[in-house]
């Protein structure tokens, strides 16, 4: 079957800005967004959490295994990581004011919102998707175990918790009591983060087939095979529209101000690029579905 890939091209401007393949230039990125902000910036509590989680994920963390799913995986990591910088740099821009303690709790919660993924060393049975419906609880026994001894953080544990809780998908944010309007925004622009990051993934749909794994291994209910994961996404787009105007408080609307500012793009590609990956779902489900993995099989992504 020929598939018409002009409808999900890689010429989208999202994938055009900077090369995601390469996480120091990743890095690179957000210390400069973030020093549109701050000049002064001190960016070393952010190196030495990439430099540990870099090494969490890889398998040379003490205590830790490899991480083993390749949905979350450290990839989506620092594609959400990118995406929290420009929304704090796009908030800062309408006149939201985050002390720096509050942009390292925001970049840090970022950058740590999925180690609860990660399995011990001890723990050798399956993989670290058996853990999907509780990893957002043991991300957040990771940072605060992380930063049990760090001063600078020592009266912002409870910061990181709320923060994190607002990655959870069936977590009512409503019920937190944030500790200042600003660890609330920071909360929200995570949750999105994370929802923008992986939606607007080049490889999002790709990996659908291994998060269908995750969610198998994990006991999610309500997907009974990959196929009927990749039909039940096109809903899941609407769902992540209706949170990101109601429970995240529409603060996907700051990255407008940041691409515009940074890149005089008067747009948020973001949600270009999500709708881009969502069309051509929408394309090759009604496709033959018997060629359904050779319509994905578009870029190196292990197809399980």
């Amino acid at each position: 079957m020929i598939i018409n890939n002009s409808i999900h091209d890689d010429n989208s401007l999202l994938t055009k800005l900077l090369d995601i393949r390469d996480n120091s230039e990743i890095i690179k990125e957000v210390k400069f967004i973030i020093s549109m902000i701050n000049l002064q910036f001190d960016f070393h509590y952010l190196d030495y959490a990439f430099c540990d989680v870099d090494k969490l994920f890889k398998g040379n963390y003490p205590g830790f295994r490899k991480c083993n799913t390749n949905y979350h995986d450290l990839r989506h990591t620092m594609l959400v990581l990118l995406a929290m910088a420009r929304l704090i740099h796009g908030a800062f821009l309408v006149g939201v004011k985050f002390t720096d303690k509050e942009i390292n709790l925001g970049l840090i919660s970022a950058l740590m919102h999925d180690t609860g993924y990660i399995q011990s060393v001890e723990d050798n049975s399956g993989t670290g998707a058996k853990y999907t419906l509780i990893h957002v609880k043991r991300s957040i026994v990771f940072v605060q175990d992380y930063y049990t001894d760090e001063k600078y953080f020592s009266e912002d544990l409870e910061c990181f918790r709320d923060i994190l809780i607002c990655t959870g998908l069936n977590n009512d944010i409503k019920k937190v009591s944030f500790s200042s309007v600003n660890i609330e925004i920071m909360g929200k622009m995570l949750g999105t983060a994370d929802l923008l990051g992986q939606m607007a993934d080049r490889l999002y749909l790709e990996k659908l087939i291994p998060l269908f794994h995750e969610f198998e291994e994990g006991k999610v209910p309500g997907f009974e095979s990959e196929l009927d994961l990749l039909r039940k996404t096109t809903n899941f787009y609407k769902s992540a529209q209706t949170r990101f105007e109601k429970d995240l408080s529409d603060v996907n609307r700051y990255m407008v101000g940041h691409f515009q500012d940074r890149w005089n793009i008067q747009r948020n590609i973001y949600n270009e690029s999500i709708e881009k990956n969502i069309n051509y779902l929408k394309y090759i489900l009604k496709s033959n579905y018997k060629n359904l993995r050779d319509c994905l099989r578009r870029n190196t992504v292990t197809l399980q």
